[in-house]
């Protein structure tokens, strides 16, 4: 049987098989003897030992598509990284670090603005068609007034999706919105996992339709890139693409260098100020990091 690991604790794995339900299982010690772990998101292969109390073992894990470095999930076909319009006011910086980590690890990102009912149209396109004019998929939503929700479940349909936001944006919020046709399989899930003993916060995918599942990742807030280097940055800043090749240097990273092409674009009104600084101030980040390692 097939299915797909919705959260593991304390090496027990609870799989969710479509039309079967959830089944905890362990894994063969030859994943340990190879070392490979389990992941959440992780798709695989069981061997159901008691069909009556969801019993099993993890046979097989199926190849990956992806793996996520922090959380350490995998199998992911969409960020969807939420922040609020207003309420707290964007933090541009810290929604440039998600994008550039989701970028890193080649992950589809989708940003939605969660609270458009405190802000007027106008205030919200003035920094949202900045992320769209990207190449980003970017949506609108107001949880309290249950706005935009149709849309993004139809974006997340067939998909498993993780969650990323600060916190105080209406994430909760929003990813309840997103339940309305809750089977009980969830409800299932709730009472298996979160028994005594398993209760602690950690990476966990709720099913909300057969082949669609929103992964909640606690901790999932600030950047962390091991081993990217500050000239690994320009890469990960899709707009920066179209410019590069008026750069006079190759290898430009548009800090300093002369007759740079992106710092062109800048000028001209192309790529947005904004996003510039954010980048300097990553690369700087970047910079200063590999300055400490090399002490």
């Amino acid at each position: 049987m097939q299915g797909k690991i919705i959260k593991g604790i304390s090496g027990f794995y609870y799989i969710h098989a479509a039309g079967s339900g959830i089944y905890e299982c362990k894994a063969k010690g030859v994943f340990r003897n190879q070392n490979i772990k389990p992941l959440v998101g992780d798709n695989v292969e069981i061997a159901v030992l008691d069909e009556e109390h969801k019993k099993g073992n993890i046979e097989k894990i199926l190849p990956r598509e992806n793996e996520l470095i922090r959380p350490a999930v995998a199998n992911i076909d969409l960020a969807l990284i939420i922040f609020a319009a207003a309420k707290p006011q964007p933090n541009f910086n810290l929604l440039d670090r998600f994008l550039v980590m989701m970028e890193y690890q080649n992950v589809p990102v989708a940003i939605c603005f969660n609270k458009t009912d405190l802000v007027t149209e106008e205030e919200l396109h003035a920094f949202a068609d900045i992320y769209a004019a990207c190449g980003y998929r970017t949506l609108y939503a107001s949880a309290k007034e249950e706005k935009g929700v149709d849309a993004l479940l139809e974006l997340l349909k067939g998909k498993t999706a993780a969650v990323a936001g600060p916190s105080g944006v209406g994430k909760s919020s929003l990813v309840n919105r997103l339940q309305p046709n809750i089977t009980m399989q969830t409800g299932e899930v709730s009472r298996k996992i979160e028994r005594g003993r398993h209760t602690t916060r950690h990476s966990e995918i709720i099913p909300i339709g057969g082949d669609t599942y929103i992964m909640d990742t606690p901790g999932f807030s600030t950047l962390y890139i091991p081993g990217m280097e500050k000239e690994d940055l320009k890469g990960f800043y899709p707009e920066f693409r179209k410019w590069e090749p008026y750069c006079r240097f190759q290898g430009c990273n548009h800090i300093s260098e002369p007759d740079c092409g992106v710092r062109q674009g800048l000028e001209e009104g192309s790529i947005s100020l904004l996003r510039y600084e954010n980048y300097k101030l990553l690369y700087e980040e970047l910079k200063a990091v590999r300055k400490y390692k090399n002490k």
